[in-house]
């Protein structure tokens, strides 16, 4: 019985020093265990918006003001007796042959102010007017009415970009005058155009066949508001031009009984 005491007491010294009978004993990771991952799909991500970028254009220069009254310099007559006359906003393959067509009949000749835009359209159509002993004046690329209000660096590269189609229609022609659309001058579009060799073409008659009158009206204001040297404004192109073309044979035989019709000396 001693002997069995005894063998109880060694065991149960046993047990305590090896810790098997902590209640509270905890188990912990040996050391270089690695990581549990996790299997948990990682949460969504709201990204970000980017900033919008915004292009906005530069403001537009403001237009000049026009002049109170027209400023000097205009050729507004041809300094002689007889009378020239000018066509504007050509041209058109649908009025500028009928026109021609009126004035070899008539033998007379005229200043054509075209447009570039039209220039290059109809190249043939400036060629036929250089053949048949007519003038050409530039008047803009597009008829701008406000051009001679815009900076000085828009008129020039307007004007410029309208001789070129004119000389691309009919090399080694001379572009000797330029019209300003509405007859809206400013100092600015003069010294360009005189920069550019031209001389500024303005009008004495102008029978606002724009503003499509009939033919027996245009014919009366013409009659009677041309003086000797007069230069008279007339159209073949920008629209329907049948009544200027219906007026033509008479006050073509009209100017040229009272006064003569010439070509516009450079």
């Amino acid at each position: 019985m001693q002997a069995r005491a005894a063998l109880a007491s060694v065991l149960a010294v046993v047990l305590v020093l090896s810790g098997c009978a902590q209640p509270d004993s905890t188990i912990h990771a040996a050391a270089g265990s690695p990581p549990v991952e996790s299997t948990a799909p990682p949460a969504p991500t709201t990204p970000t918006p980017s900033p919008t970028a915004t292009h906005t254009k530069p403001p537009k220069p403001p237009l000049r003001p026009l002049p109170p009254k027209l400023p000097a310099g205009l050729r507004r007559t041809t300094g002689v007796k007889p009378v020239a006359l000018t066509f504007d906003d050509g041209p058109s393959p649908a009025w500028t042959p009928k026109v021609l067509d009126q004035l070899r009949s008539a033998h007379v000749t005229a200043t054509f102010c075209v447009v570039g835009l039209e220039a290059q359209r109809h190249p043939e159509l400036i060629r036929r007017i250089v053949r048949e002993g007519h003038q050409l004046c530039n008047h803009s690329w597009r008829h701008d009415l406000d051009l001679a209000r815009r900076p000085v660096a828009d008129i020039k590269a307007d004007l410029v970009r309208t001789n070129k189609a004119i000389q691309a229609a009919s090399p080694g022609t001379p572009v000797s005058f330029y019209r300003q659309p509405g007859g809206r001058w400013t100092p600015e579009v003069l010294a360009v155009a005189k920069e550019l060799g031209m001389r500024p073409l303005h009008w004495a008659v102008d029978p606002q066949d724009w503003d499509k009158p009939t033919a027996a009206t245009i014919a009366k204001r013409v009659h009677n508001a041309a003086r000797p040297g007069s230069i008279v404004l007339l159209h073949d192109g920008g629209g329907n031009r049948a009544a200027t073309l219906a007026a033509c044979p008479h006050l073509i035989a009209d100017l040229k009984h009272r006064f003569g019709i010439t070509r516009l000396a450079r």
